[in-house]
């Protein structure tokens, strides 16, 4: 059944409602009937609702549309007015029976409770039926919604690749309601199936309302890659299947613990597929059980375009077969080659025809050719390429995997154009692509490894015109908006029978500095079989000559730097973790400064809480705490002094009381000023993190060294003159002190210069400084009684009077006395009844309800958010959020941004994340109103300065991001609201230095994407740059170790 015919029947149902309404309103005066009449209602209730799911399903991936996903939610909102009315209904009716009521007469119905709810129900059918327009006609103008609206599952096509017949060919194929759902392209290597797929999918047919969306899995995801091994096997198929939950939006994230069973996975694919109409492109396919666990999938409207180069694919019989053949190719082959050359028809000289015929018209192989013949008119270079294509043709290295004599032919052809290429490149090109066949391309590596690569072996200086080379030459590809490098899966396939000469050249061949430099980049960006090799390398350099083992150590954190998303550091981080851990005692005992310094820095990158836990123990006993302590007190470089005294500071964090006394007497406090002052905002991260850890170990006894060093007089400055990312962090650096039992008495902040500081951080700031915090001893409980009776029963005059006057007893609900009182009453309860939607007071009784509320979460803390949790006041603040009248949308973010600051805040934060609240403020930041983007922009800051790095990947899978270029877009593109969404991850404590980076790239890559092209590119990339590279210069080294080998 399609949308009109859903939306016809939903129409059809409603309208008999009506009339089974008008059968309930006689059966009022024969109740008898009545039950019956009531159970039919409840019967079109049920229908309606199977027929809302049914809407949604379909249109999943088009519901972040405001006005499709309004139009859907109409349907929804009738539903939820007819389930309790039709309750009461039954109540009613059960009460009047019991009562012997049955012979009420019709007239008196203004009395009859009945009729009451049959008015209602009757008045709620003709409302939906009114608010469709043209009843026949809803399901028509939610299709023209939806199809004017751009599916977010989209295929891109590839440029210099023409349309060929074979294009329409398979559209036409997909259209057919009687096609097979499986459409193979099968051909040669290189000759176009993947630009033919994606041609195809860059534009599906209508059918496909979910769009498209392309699955890579290569000879990586195949058994004879794994060795025969099926568990191997297995698993890397469920990562890709795991990869596709993702793309589709099923996931949030990929789920590491589920990668590994693959009849799972398969279950929850059967679900994320359920309903849909998408066109799936399964690319370079090898194995036959991959299209058919896809294949067998059930009760949805999804075809598979696949394309492959094994023959045992082919025999899938449920299938059809589109075979791209040399008379396919030559029709396109021309125009690839003017298009790779840069020549003009006329400009190709006569040979050109043959050299199409030698290279069998193969895209690829044609692609290849042009660009190394790129602006050559001369016929003599034409015949030479002919004659060396011949030659490295027979001289090419054919792959084992090949069984089939045509396509191992096609294969040589192909690998000698790659050879040819080369041989027209200048030699350190040359040297570059066989060195990067090391790297495993099974996903696209980061320019900084290729770099890294590349610095090995020739001069820094000359990395992107050597680079340039490569991709012009289409042995390389780097993506558009991303510092990315990926290759096409015939380069791959010529690059694994070059990986001996890769390791040859990286690690045996070169110098023992460079070994010990690229060995880490290896570990994490290389092939499997690389990956030993690289393991041993770094295990031996870190034991061995020092100057080895600090190049190494530099060069892990650099490659752990390099990651492209948060699951890649985080396995990088472990794999890290694992090899240094186990050395780190020896080496920070028995190393040099230098060794140590760099030991230090590697351990602030790369260890986590529990790895902390697990090595830091062996430090304690080796003499480290004031072997660390004598370098800081020499130390004139500030990375060296942050890193160590991090070290020193976790020490005392993890370690025995014994370590924490020794810690807090070594430490050289006193130096600690000059790296907090305002104008040193590099370091600032750094050191808060040591105060926190140090005040955590050491509590008050930690504080009161701090304040004897003036420390809190440094933070004070930071809140006059610092930045807002550095006054955050002073405020809750301040707080801390006071929460741990500091003597505010000892500290530096008085009442009378907390007015001196902005606004904002004396509203955090006033609880611990004021120093009159005891209760009115004129309080009594009868009169918060008598006003809790005023909240509760009183009219709108009294209720806003006695809200004004409950404001001084909230301020003191951090008295336990006083929240007992509160908790206990009504008092909650009421004020959340106040600010529900369908409320009738004024709108200065809600905003004053939230006003109350933020009071009571400040004062009283995690006791009173839980009551708040109780009773749905969270959700309830943010739906306020969403009104079109500009004082409650303030007066509901106030509210939360204040609750934000509490004790019990991660509660509330938790509450957002798991009942999908921040789904909806990430769907009103494309609100047509600016006041409700506004709100729900600055709410969503805050939580990302709340959250964690789980919150922070759920905000960019609801593209969080590309929504906020949006409103880039819309306000000028000044870029301040990207910075502001960094701001809020730079004051987000539960990110490590490593993490925050990368994800700060991640929000640069994904600004690029959706950006390209626009008036604001050049400022709002420029605007983002500034800001990640001021913030990056803490925290890491650069690539300063490769230059140190020169």
């Amino acid at each position: 059944m399609d949308a009109l015919q859903i939306i016809a029947s939903a129409t059809q149902i409603v309208s008999g409602m009506v009339g089974a309404v008008a059968a309930l309103e006689h059966a009022s005066r024969n109740l008898d009937e009545a039950p019956k009449r009531i159970q039919n209602l409840e019967e079109f209730v049920c229908e309606l609702e199977s027929l809302s799911r049914r809407i949604k399903q379909k249109h999943v991936y088009k519901l972040h549309n405001p006005q499709l996903d309004h139009q859907i939610q109409s349907l929804n909102a009738l539903v939820e007015r007819l389930h309790p009315k039709l309750g009461k209904a039954r109540r009613v009716l059960s009460k009047n029976k019991v009562k012997n009521l049955a012979k009420v007469v019709w007239s008196s119905m203004a009395g009859d409770p009945l009729g009451k709810v049959v008015n209602s129900i009757r008045d709620d059918l003709n409302w939906w039926l009114e608010s469709q327009k043209l009843a026949q006609n809803v399901e028509k103008a939610i299709e023209s919604t939806a199809q004017a609206v751009p599916a977010q599952l989209k295929v891109k096509t590839e440029q210099g690749y023409p349309v060929s017949s074979k294009c329409r060919y398979v559209r036409n194929l997909l259209e057919q309601e009687e096609a097979h759902r499986v459409i193979l392209i099968v051909g040669l290597s290189g000759i176009g199936k993947s630009c033919l797929a994606r041609q195809v999918a860059s534009d599906p047919p209508q059918r496909f309302v979910g769009g498209a969306v392309e699955l890579g899995f290569g000879q990586w995801c195949s058994r004879a890659a794994c060795n025969g091994s099926k568990s191997e096997y297995q698993k890397r198929l469920a990562r890709k299947m795991c990869k596709f939950l993702v793309q589709i939006g099923f996931w949030k994230k990929i789920k590491d613990e589920y990668c590994v069973d693959l009849d799972y996975i398969c279950c929850l694919l059967q679900e994320a597929l359920f309903g849909k109409s998408i066109l799936i492109v399964l690319d370079d396919v090898w194995e036959q059980d991959i299209v058919e666990r896809f294949a067998k999938l059930y009760d949805n409207d999804c075809k598979y375009v696949v394309t492959t180069r094994n023959e045992a694919v082919f025999e899938i019989t449920e299938a059809e077969k589109v075979e791209l053949s040399k008379d396919d190719i030559m029709q396109i082959s021309k125009a690839v080659l003017l298009y790779h050359s840069l020549l003009a028809e006329e400009e190709l000289p006569g040979v050109a025809d043959s050299l199409l015929e030698r290279c069998g018209h193969h895209p690829l192989t044609v692609a290849v050719m042009g660009k190394a013949l790129r602006k050559e008119t001369r016929a003599e270079k034409w015949e030479k390429a002919m004659t060396n294509l011949s030659t490295f043709a027979t001289c090419a290295p054919g792959p084992v995997s090949y069984v089939n004599e045509k396509e191992a032919e096609n294969t040589l052809t192909i690998f000698g154009s790659f050879e040819f290429s080369l041989d027209a490149m200048p030699e350190d090109s040359r040297k570059l692509f066989i060195a990067l066949a090391a790297l495993s391309w099974v996903e696209p590596v980061p320019e900084a490894c290729v770099e890294a690569v590349w610095s090995v072996i020739g001069l820094d200086s000359l990395f992107t015109l050597i680079v340039c080379k490569l991709v012009e030459g289409s042995l390389l590809m780097k993506t558009e908006t991303d510092p990315l490098y990926s290759v096409h899966d015939m380069v791959a396939l010529y690059l694994d029978s070059k990986t001996n000469d890769s390791l040859q050249l990286l690690l045996k061949e070169s110098r023992p500095e460079e070994i010990a430099f690229i060995s880490p980049w290896l570990l994490i960006f290389g092939k499997e079989n690389v990956k030993t090799s690289s393991e041993q390398s770094i295990v031996h350099f870190l034991s061995a000559e020092e100057k080895h083992a600090v190049i190494s150590l530099k060069a892990i954190v650099e490659a752990l730097m390099a990651s492209k998303s948060i699951s890649e550091l985080e396995a990088s981080r472990v794999s890290f973790s694992s090899i240094l851990g186990p050395r780190i005692a020896d080496m920070i005992s028995t190393g040099s400064e230098n060794l140590i310094a760099a030991s230090a820095e590697a351990i602030t990158n790369i260890f986590s809480k529990s790895d902390y836990c697990n090595y830091f123990p062996s430090l304690e006993v080796t003499g480290t705490v004031n072997k660390l302590a004598s370098i800081l007190e020499n130390c004139d470089d500030p990375m060296i002094e942050t890193n160590i005294s991090i070290v020193l500071a976790k020490l005392a964090e993890f370690g025995s009381p014994e370590t924490v006394d020794k810690v807090l007497q070594s430490f050289p406090f006193n130096r600690m000023a000059a790296l907090l002052s305002p104008n040193a905002e590099e370091w600032h991260e750094s050191m808060f993190t040591i105060l926190m850890s140090l005040t955590k170990a050491g509590k008050s006894k930690a504080v009161e060294r701090m304040f004897d060093s003036e420390i809190d007089k440094s933070l004070l400055k930071i809140l006059e003159n610092g930045s807002e990312v550095a006054q955050h962090h002073a405020v809750v650096t301040l707080k801390t002190f006071y929460e741990l039992g500091g003597p505010q008495e000892n500290g530096s902040l008085r009442p009378t210069n907390l007015n001196l500081l902005p606004w904002q951080v004396r509203l955090r700031l006033e609880t611990f400084v004021m120093s009159d915090r005891s209760v009115n001893s004129s309080l009594k409980p009868q009169s918060f009684e008598d006003l809790v009776y005023k909240v509760v029963d009183g009219d709108n005059k009294q209720v806003l009077q006695a809200l004004q006057d409950l404001i001084p007893i909230i301020e003191k609900a951090g008295e336990l006395s006083i929240r007992d009182m509160i908790l206990k009453s009504p008092l909650i309860r009421r004020l959340a009844e106040l600010l529900q939607k369908g409320h009738s007071g004024e709108s200065s009784m809600k905003s004053q309800s939230a006003f109350l509320l933020m009071k009571l979460a400040c004062s009283g803390g995690e006791p009173c958010i839980k009551k708040f949790l109780e009773f749905d006041i969270i959700p309830e603040l943010v739906k306020m959020m969403q009104y079109s009248i500009a004082e409650l949308q303030d007066a509901a973010y106030t509210a939360l941004h204040q609750m934000f600051s509490g004790s019990g805040r991660v509660l509330i934060l938790n509450q957002i994340l798991q009942t999908g609240l921040l789904e909806r403020m990430a769907q009103s930041l494309e609100s047509k109103s600016m006041k409700t983007r506004e709100v729900n922009m600055h709410c969503l800051f805050d939580i990302v300065e709340l959250g964690n790095k789980a919150c922070l990947e759920q905000m960019f899978s609801l593209q969080i991001v590309e929504k906020l270029v949006k409103l880039e877009k819309a306000s000028g593109g000044s870029g301040e609201i990207l910075v502001g969404f960094l701001k809020g991850m730079d004051k987000c404590k539960h990110l490590s230095v490593a993490e925050r980076r990368v994800m700060k790239q991640q929000v640069t890559r994904k600004t690029r994407a959706a950006i390209k092209g626009h008036k604001f590119e050049s400022h709002i990339l420029g605007t983002l740059d500034a800001f990640v590279s001021d913030g990056s210069k803490n925290g890491s080294s650069g690539s300063g170790s490769s230059r140190a080998r020169k």
